[in-house]
């Protein structure tokens, strides 16, 4: 009886040496190891011919022996700050999730690998990882990690609230247009009572589309109305927008809805209030959930467009990287207001005459 390998068994898979596939290919090795590496004086039929070999034999380059060769491990730690006093995952976040997907792309097409960390992590458990560099996302005021990457002199990439500090490198977006954008478009559909829910976790962009809130309710004579939820998730927003649209004072006419949560659930809370959209209120959220334009009515959405803020941010940390710098960098990427019928004024009544297309 023959006994058959268990799959994980080394000697089920051999290993296979560049010499494997040199002699496969017909080639010396020193050949080989040019075409794989995309260097060398050659045809690219010799090249071709060489990789046809290596992939064939299943070959795989021993990558940590060349990376410590080369001096660095292409590690990049990653953290989401916002997520820190909260037990639940942020890739429960459509935006959280855009923006990590979106990063260890950009990251992995220039040869790095996100290494994920826990927001709550300090430097005795990651200083002896071989980080290139940190992320750390949303970081909330006066984050430890930030502080930490920094006085290690860790190349970082995050929000604003770094500028200026050697080192470090930040993508923000335009708050204060955003938030004026959805405001004053609200303000345009009639809007005179627009209430905004916001995350109850500070950070640098929920501080400053709070003040932006306030300062254009002062513009417009208009009375702040402002709730903040118990943390991040879709429960503690639509516990929010509950209690604002059921507790006492003037019901609002308008909902900016800037804490992050599945739009269904946003509407249906507003239903549960005994409220229309957008008859007797017109809603937007910030959000990055695509059943937004599927729902009933459709809701208009504010995105803060996370694979811009990714690919910039890895832009620029690769730059430094590569040119050893520790000159500060920066840049501001544009939002994008989607209008759908939960904000239109007139959309309620046109769809009740058969006259609104979707």
């Amino acid at each position: 009886m023959t006994d058959t390998p268990r799959r994980g068994d080394p000697a089920a898979t051999p290993r296979i040496r560049l010499v494997d596939v040199a002699r496969e290919a017909g080639l010396s090795k020193t050949t080989v190891s040019a075409a794989l590496n995309g260097t060398g004086r050659m045809s690219d039929t010799v090249r071709e011919r060489a990789r046809e070999a290596a992939r064939r034999l299943g070959y795989r380059p021993n990558a940590t022996a060349r990376l410590l060769r080369a001096g660095h491990a292409r590690l990049i730690g990653y953290a989401v700050g916002e997520f820190a006093r909260d037990p639940g995952s942020y890739m429960a976040s459509p935006y959280f999730a855009q923006l990590t997907s979106a990063t260890a792309t950009a990251a992995l097409q220039r040869g790095y690998a996100l290494v994920l960390l826990p927001a709550r992590c300090g430097p005795d458990e990651w200083a002896d990882l071989p980080l290139d560099a940190a992320i750390v996302a949303d970081p909330l005021d006066d984050d430890p990690l930030v502080e930490d990457f920094i006085a290690a002199r860790v190349p970082l990439f995050t929000d604003r609230s770094v500028e200026g500090r050697p080192g470090t490198h930040w993508v923000d977006v335009d708050a204060d247009g955003a938030v004026r954008e959805v405001l004053d478009h609200l303000r345009g559909q009639g809007a005179r009572r627009t209430a905004v829910v916001l995350p109850g976790t500070v950070t640098r962009f929920h501080s400053a589309v709070t003040d932006t809130y306030r300062r254009w309710c002062g513009e417009h004579g208009a009375a702040p109305r402002l709730v903040t939820t118990d943390g991040p998730g879709d429960g503690p927003v639509v516990g929010a927008v509950e209690r604002l649209l059921t507790g006492p004072g003037p019901r609002p006419d308008a909902l900016f809805v800037l804490a992050e949560a599945s739009p269904p659930l946003v509407l249906d809370a507003v239903r549960r209030a005994g409220l229309g959209v957008p008859d007797d209120l017109l809603l937007v959220c910030a959000s990055e959930d695509a059943s937004a334009a599927h729902t009933h009515p459709p809701v208009s959405t504010l995105s803060l467009q996370p694979a811009l803020v990714a690919e910039k941010g890895i832009e620029l940390l690769m730059a430094a990287l590569e040119s050893g710098s520790r000159e500060p960098t920066g840049a501001v990427v544009p939002t994008r207001l989607e209008v759908r019928a939960s904000s239109s004024a007139g959309a309620g009544k046109l769809r009740s005459t058969g006259a609104v297309r979707r």
